[in-house]
């Protein structure tokens, strides 16, 4: 009974820790903020989120014209991508995102489209965008990444499942760095905390450390 009371735990502390492994980077992205390791970068007095991420992209001059053509959801996660990832030239970077209102935005502007009784058409422009997923696309685009994605939805952010993911994706050598964490877009309130975790950083990479950088913003 000891042995296997200690084998849980050790499994547990595989799955909470990723040995040798830090926190490289973080961003947020809320309340009219852009931060990178506790910094604020941007901040804008813009009440709507289309006008504070366009503010935003020139801020960063980021020379990117599909930019304008992406949904809300793919913009946030764009520029918080753009923030961490913009001087990073590992191609084996794994994408693990999550969110609580999935692609929902969008959803709602497709529905509109389609239920529309003036004789409208769904948009390929708006529908293309109806999964959340296709986030990590523009990002993949972007910086040229082809490595393994994942996008799960939560109620909440879950630092352990995403933590237990990326520590499965940087042991087996599916990925030598991955960009994880929270990207939510709803109604015009969002929500960003995106971090790298890699080999060499500035925190030790567990649980306890992403809720606190979480929650500090």
């Amino acid at each position: 009974m000891a042995d296997v009371i200690q084998l849980q735990f050790f499994k547990k502390s595989i799955h909470e820790y990723a040995i040798g492994y830090h926190i490289k980077s973080y961003c947020h992205i809320s309340n009219g903020k852009i931060s990178k390791n506790g910094e604020v970068l941007f901040s804008d007095d813009s009440e709507e989120f289309p006008a504070f991420i366009k503010a935003a992209y020139k801020h960063f001059e980021t020379d990117y014209s599909k930019f304008f053509k992406m949904d809300n959801l793919s913009k946030l996660a764009f520029m918080g991508a753009e923030v961490l990832l913009k001087d990073n030239n590992e191609e084996n970077t794994a994408l693990v995102l999550s969110n609580s209102a999935s692609s929902l935005d969008t959803d709602r502007k497709h529905q509109d489209a389609i239920s529309d009784q003036s004789g409208a058409y769904a948009s390929p422009a708006v529908f293309v965008y109806t999964l959340p997923n296709i986030c990590m696309g523009e990002i993949s685009i972007r910086h040229k990444l082809y490595s393994e994605n994942s996008f799960f939805i939560f109620a909440e952010f879950n630092p352990h499942l995403l933590s237990d993911y990326a520590n499965d994706l940087l042991e087996t050598g599916k990925a030598n760095e991955v960009l994880c964490g929270w990207v939510d877009y709803d109604k015009g309130k969002y929500d960003a905390f995106l971090y790298v975790i890699a080999k060499k950083g500035l925190l030790p990479f567990d649980t306890g450390e992403l809720t606190k950088l979480y929650r500090t913003k």
